[in-house]
This record gives C-alpha cells, sequence and structure tokens, in this order.
C-alpha cells in the first residue's frame, strides 16, 4: 500500500531516519561501557554481557508483537510505547549499582528496542513507497541507523570521560525520549495494513509462511546475523583493550564500523533493486567469515583494526534490507511488520548467544578465540542456508 502525498511520505521518511537514528546508534554502540562499568563496580563480564544479551532478547521477543500491533493499529503508536520503554530501562541501569537490577534493565531495554527499531520503522516506510523503490527506501533507513552507531560510539566514549558512566546512560535514556515529536509525521502516512483483522487471519499468515521454505531459510539465516552482530559490538571495545591496544581503539572501531554501514547499507538497498537478493545475502555472509578469519589470523595492530572494522560495516546490516524485502516479495504487504517481526526475532536469538556468550567464554578461558571461529563457521553456514530460496512472487504477493 502506498501513499499518494508525496509530501508527507518525504517527511515520513526524514522522520524515520531520525528514529533510526537515536534509536539504534547509542544502544548499538553500548559495548564501550563494559569496562568501566565492570572495572568500578568489580563486576565480571558476565553481568553486563547478561544485560545486554537480554536486552537482544527480549528485542527480538517483542518484536513480532510489536510489528502485528503496527499492522492492526497503526506504527506511532507502537514506537512512542518503545522509546518510554527503552528511557526507563537505560535510566535503572544507571540510578541502581546492583548486578541483578542491571541485568533485569537489560529486559527493560530490550522491550523498548523492539517496539521503537529502525526494523519496525523501515517495515512502515516500505508499505507505503512503491514497490520499485522499496529495497532502496529500507536501505535508507538501515544507513540511518547505521549513522547513529557511526556517532554513538565514539559520542558514549566523550559522555563517559564528561560525565562519568552513569550520568552518560542517563543521557542515553533522555535520547530516546527526543524521539517523540518526530513521530508525528510517520502517524500521518502510516496507516494499519491488517485493520479489522482477527487472530485467525495472522495465525494463517504465519502458518503459511512457515510452510514456505524461502521464508524458512531467511528466518534461520538471520540468526546468524544477530551472533555476529552483538559479538562484535558488544566484546570488539574488551578484545582490543586486552591485547594492549589503546582504550579508545574499540570506539573508534565500532564508529567505523557505523560509517562503512552506511555506504554498505546504501549499496545493499541498491543491489536488492537489480540483483538476486538471496545471491547477494549469501555473498554478504561468506565474506563476513573471510574477514573475521583473516583478522584473528593476521598480527593485531591499529591497522589491522581499522582494516577488519571498514571491511566487516560494509557487510554490517547490509542484509537487513535484502532479508526485509525477501520477506516482502514473498509474503506480501499486509502481515508484513508481524512477519519481519519473526525473522528479527531469529536474530535476537542469535544475538543473545553471541552477546552472552561472548562473556561467559571469556571468564572461563580469559580468551575469545573460540567465540570468534564460532562466528566463522556461522557466517558460512548462513551462505549456504540461504541458496535455495525461491524469489519468485507467489500468488498472493503479486495480487498484493
Amino acid at each position: 500500500m502506498t501513499s499518494s502525498n508525496p509530501a508527507a511520505v518525504a517527511k515520513a521518511i526524514f522522520a524515520g531516519c531520525v528514529v533510526a537514528f537515536l534509536g539504534f546508534g547509542f544502544a548499538a554502540a553500548f559495548g564501550v561501557f563494559l569496562q568501566p562499568i565492570s572495572d568500578e563496580l568489580g563486576w565480571g563480564r558476565q553481568v553486563f554481557s547478561l544485560s545486554v544479551a537480554l536486552q537482544m532478547l527480549f528485542w527480538g521477543l517483542t518484536q513480532p508483537f510489536a510489528g502485528a500491533v503496527a499492522d492492526r493499529s497503526g506504527t506511532a503508536r507502537v514506537l512512542a510505547v518503545g522509546c518510554v520503554f527503552a528511557a526507563a530501562g537505560f535510566a535503572l541501569r544507571a540510578a541502581v549499582p546492583d548486578s541483578t537490577v542491571f541485568a533485569v534493565a537489560g529486559v527493560l531495554v530490550g522491550i523498548g528496542t523492539g517496539a521503537c527499531s529502525f526494523t519496525i520503522v523501515i517495515v512502515a516506510l516500505g508499505k507505503v513507497v512503491p514497490e520499485a523503490r522499496r529495497s532502496l527506501i529500507m536501505g535508507l533507513g538501515t544507513a540511518a541507523a547505521s549513522l547513529g552507531m557511526f556517532v554513538g560510539a565514539p559520542a558514549s566514549v566523550q559522555l563517559i570521560d564528561w560525565l562519568g558512566w552513569r550520568d552518560a546512560i542517563l543521557a542515553i535514556a533522555a535520547s530516546y525520549l527526543a524521539i517523540l515529536p518526530f513521530l508525528v509525521c510517520i502517524a500521518r502516512v502510516s496507516e494499519p495494513t491488517a485493520a479489522g483483522s482477527g487472530l485467525a487471519g495472522f495465525r494463517s499468515a504465519v502458518g503459511s509462511a512457515f510452510r514456505d521454505r524461502s521464508y524458512v531459510c531467511l528466518f534461520v539465516g538471520f540468526f546468524v546475523c544477530g551472533f555476529h552482530v552483538a559479538f562484535i559490538q558488544t566484546h570488539l571495545p574488551a578484545y582490543l583493550t586486552d591485547l594492549g591496544l589503546a582504550a579508545g581503539l574499540g570506539a573508534v572501531a565500532l564508529a567505523l564500523i557505523g560509517l562503512l554501514n552506511i555506504a554498505g547499507s546504501f549499496l545493499s538497498g541498491w543491489s536488492g533493486q537489480v540483483m538476486s537478493k538471496k545471491k547477494v545475502l549469501a555473498g554478504i555472509y561468506f565474506a563476513r567469515s573471510v574477514v573475521i578469519a583473516a583478522f584473528i589470523l593476521v598480527p593485531l595492530s591499529p591497522t589491522s583494526v581499522a582494516v577488519f572494522a571498514a571491511a566487516i560495516g560494509l557487510l554490517w546490516l547490509s542484509t537487513v534490507p535484502l532479508t526485509t524485502g525477501l520477506v516482502a516479495q514473498t509474503q506480501g504487504l499486509t502481515y508484513l511488520s508481524t512477519l519481519a517481526g519473526l525473522v528479527f526475532l531469529s536474530h535476537q536469538v542469535g544475538s543473545f548467544l553471541g552477546a552472552w556468550m561472548g562473556g561467559w567464554i571469556y571468564d572461563l578461558t580469559r580468551d575469545y578465540s573460540l567465540v570468534w571461529w564460532t562466528a566463522v563457521a556461522l557466517g558460512l553456514f548462513a551462505a549456504i542456508v540461504h541458496l535455495p530460496i525461491r524469489e519468485q512472487v507467489p500468488q498472493p504477493a503479486a495480487a498484493e
């Protein structure tokens, strides 16, 4: 369903990019807080890792329900609720220096980011533009989220230096509330696509999707993307410091990943319009495995870190517009938020394991090597699992 008001759509696209920028940037760069918090409070890395892992998991668990509400009632209300929950969760992390509370706060942040994530935004934008522009617009929204990561990592380090980690986290909480005014523009064009649909309609759509081999392949493959992203963004700064590199290099690496991911997201969105989406996705996962293997095999230096960050940045969220575009192409638009949310749940289960497993393995072995090689193997698996996808449009989706 497309909107007939180009000016309103343009404003909604801009507002959606702002939401993606603020809603993803600081959350993606939160790994820079791992060492200052763990060192000051005397926690092992499992506490911080568990909080981030729960954040990722509940982000994923919330996504399908948030998507279903967006399909039925509109996107803006879902985003508003998410902003409030995310702000409350980050504030709780700063206010109560207790390991259990800090971990549980990750649940609140996860529910919030699940409801106001850039994936909810790009699906909403994809519904109001023609199919010929959908992949590109989804790439634009993903690029805005990447820009947030580029800004969020060094900004977080500066906030920690200026304010201390507690007040820095409170500033992040406030940034989620700053999203609220922009939702007015999204509300003007984001009409429900499944208004009036009962539970049976949603069950039928979900059942039909999971009987489709292509959807199942996307569901399984996106798990790997989550594992990669969460492990790297949570543990890369500490990994570099452990091996004797400068403390600020981790933040620079995350910022560089975010910067290059802007180009990667645009390129991904464009390629989805002119090339086979499944082949591009398989190539991205294979390239990730090559890049990660090269990073852990070559001698570590600031140069090797910069090259790794640039290369992995080009591949970072470039899977998102292609995966979401394939869900839209094969399943239609009516229940797109719901079905894309379920695929993203798989992503976030992978994120939970990537974030938590990194801390658990490190506390056991004082080394991250096992997790790095697991990431390489999973990338090769994901490259293979996307190849059986059928890209032709089924009859229900074609009718839409």
